[in-house]
């Protein structure tokens, strides 16, 4: 490898690097934030490459890299998906009409009273309406849980997961593999809850994000007119 060619290998990999992490797309914030980010930050933490891999790895980047000494930038988009592995993003409403009652953030407790910090946000709906997975995934709990009532937890991988609170019946069962769109249970007012509603939750390493930035037009959202059921799974 010449100084020439390996300089523009280095040059490459700060283009990637840069394009990878300027994605333009909404997470914690929806005014910025690229909703891969926390994949990509809590898949580099708990997987290091070590240094006898070091020349290992360079030499499949650089095989990558080289139809940039024809000026040709490879896209982000497979950077992303390689790295990310098996994991499927969010990206479906999982109640097809509702209206938002509580927005993901500091509020009034609709049950306890106080500010306090909502982990995620409540879609009201009529008593069984279908919840819907947002993503592939596999259900890590199907069960009554506190103040969620009857409650639903996807793994999506990546540390990524979703959570679904006060159901009227649940319909999977731990351990079971889901699609995108499949029923996963129904709304209903079971735990710390007001009125018929779901309590959704999008979580990126054990940590709560806004869900809206994950949630595409496949749903029809009213803003809430002050009516409709709201709960608080926190205490």
């Amino acid at each position: 490898m010449n100084a020439k060619t390996f300089k523009t290998a280095l040059g490459a990999f700060a283009a990637v690097a840069f394009f990878s992490s300027a994605a333009p797309a909404l997470a914690n914030s929806a005014a910025s934030a690229d909703i891969a980010a926390p994949l990509r930050a809590a898949e580099a933490a708990k997987s290091g490459i070590s240094a006898d891999r070091g020349d290992e790895e360079f030499r499949r980047l650089f095989a990558n890299w080289q139809s940039l000494d024809n000026g040709i930038l490879p896209s982000a988009k497979p950077v992303i998906a390689r790295r990310a592995g098996g994991v499927s993003i969010p990206s479906l409403a999982p109640v097809s009409v509702s209206h938002l009652t509580s927005g993901y953030g500091m509020r009034t407790h609709p049950v306890l009273g106080g500010r306090r910090a909502h982990k995620g946000i409540d879609l009201a709906a009529a008593t069984g309406t279908p919840i819907r997975a947002s993503a592939d995934g596999v259900v890590e709990k199907a069960d009554w849980f506190g103040g969620y009532g009857l409650f639903v937890e996807l793994d999506h991988g990546g540390a990524m997961e979703t959570r679904y609170g006060h159901m009227s019946r649940v319909a999977v069962a731990e351990g079971q593999q889901v699609r995108k769109g499949d029923i996963i249970g129904y709304v209903g007012t079971t735990g710390r809850s007001t009125g018929p509603h779901l309590h959704y939750e999008v979580r990126v390493n054990g940590e709560a994000v806004n869900p809206v930035p994950y949630m595409q037009g496949n749903a029809t959202l009213y803003a809430s007119n002050g009516e409709g059921g709201r709960g608080g799974p926190e205490d």
